[in-house]
């Protein structure tokens, strides 16, 4: 029987593809960080640059939410173009997975301190639709029971018509009556104690 032995070559080839073995499974993920760093800020490069992207994508269609055009963007590597058309199209564009974060729209500068300088309006927590769409007149016509014979003659002789500017009218009316309809009927409960 031969004896197997192992020469100082064959020691030093083993040592070496051990060492090289170590160092790519275990090592490479530390030895690039010039070349991570780089990646990482290309990355932020192209994000801040995609906020432009998702702001215009965002005034084109502002019923699309702003994390599903980030989405989009991102998928097509920032193609506003195959974003639109897939708006366009009715496609529409796909729900992004939960796991997707988009960054949050970075703040400028120029909008806080023009914000700070115009006084903003608070507007009224709540407003009726008596006030919103001026009907205080019609309740006190409606009190004194002369709205209800005009009513029945109006719905008469409602057809739908041609004109932009009567069917206009024709459905503010119809607007009006349902919110009044409404009301006498809230009051009624009311009366009844129900509420």
């Amino acid at each position: 029987m031969a004896d197997q032995t192992i020469n100082v070559p064959q020691l030093l080839l083993i040592l070496l593809l051990g060492g090289l073995a170590i160092r790519y499974f275990f090592l490479s993920k530390y030895d690039d960080r010039g070349e991570r760093a780089a990646a990482e800020a290309s990355l932020n490069r192209v994000i801040r640059a995609s906020e432009t992207d998702v702001e215009r994508v965002q005034q084109l269609f502002p019923q699309v939410p702003r994390r599903s055009i980030m989405w989009d963007l991102q998928r097509n590597e920032g193609n506003i173009a195959a974003t639109t058309e897939r708006v366009l199209s009715g496609r529409g564009l796909e729900v992004p997975p939960q796991s997707f974060q988009p960054l949050p729209a970075p703040r400028s500068s120029s909008s806080t301190t023009s914000s700070s300088s115009i006084p903003v309006q608070a507007k009224p927590l709540t407003t009726d639709l008596i006030t919103r769409y001026n009907l205080k007149d019609k309740i006190a016509a409606q009190a004194s029971g002369a709205d209800a014979v005009v009513v029945e003659e109006k719905k008469a002789g409602q057809a739908w018509s041609q004109n932009k500017g009567e069917r206009q009218a024709l459905l503010q009316n119809r607007r009006e009556e349902m919110i009044l309809a409404a009301r006498r009927k809230m009051e009624a409960k009311v009366k009844k104690g129900d509420i």
